[in-house]
């Protein structure tokens, strides 16, 4: 109704226009391939509902600074292990402690074992009551919570550290 008698005559180039584009829509639509049903369900059960973010532990560890609390991060190597409490609003270490320390290394002469974990968590522990520093949140850095981690971790608690 909207279109013109002259849209629709092929004799003129309005009109064979308008049938070369009738033709090619019609082409298009009959190449297409139907799309199967299972499939389509497979994919949008597969998708998450809720986007997920993909540097978590990052915003959990702004989220927990901003709350006030310290964060104790453990590091490791084969031969040693290092504690750290750290202030994220200043971005600055406050205590640290560690089993290259010239006290530690005395006491105990291998540093890559559970028991020199334990007396570097005691150590860490009491320079930080001395600061005044009593809670903080454990910062595995990315480690199981196991072997010399836990063991410093346990060292911590043991000399009054609160997490």
């Amino acid at each position: 109704s909207s279109l013109h008698a002259e849209h629709l005559d092929p004799r003129t180039a309005s009109g064979m226009q308008f049938l070369a584009f009738a033709v090619i829509v019609a082409c298009a639509q009959a190449l297409q391939l139907p799309v199967c049903s299972s499939a389509t369900s497979a994919i949008a059960a597969s998708r998450t509902p809720v986007p997920t973010m993909k540097h978590k532990d990052y915003f959990t560890r702004i989220a927990r600074a901003e709350g006030g609390r310290l964060r104790l991060s453990v590091s490791r190597s084969n031969n040693h292990i290092y504690g750290q409490i750290i202030d994220d609003t200043k971005d600055a270490v406050v205590v640290a402690a560690s089993t290259m320390e010239k006290e530690v290394r005395e006491e105990i002469p291998n540093g890559g074992n559970s028991a020199a974990a334990t007396a570097v968590g005691k150590r860490l522990a009491a320079k930080a009551l001395a600061k005044g520093i009593e809670q903080v949140y454990f910062d595995r850095n990315g480690k199981r919570y196991h072997g010399r981690i836990a063991a410093l971790a346990d060292g911590a608690r043991e000399g009054g550290l609160a997490f």
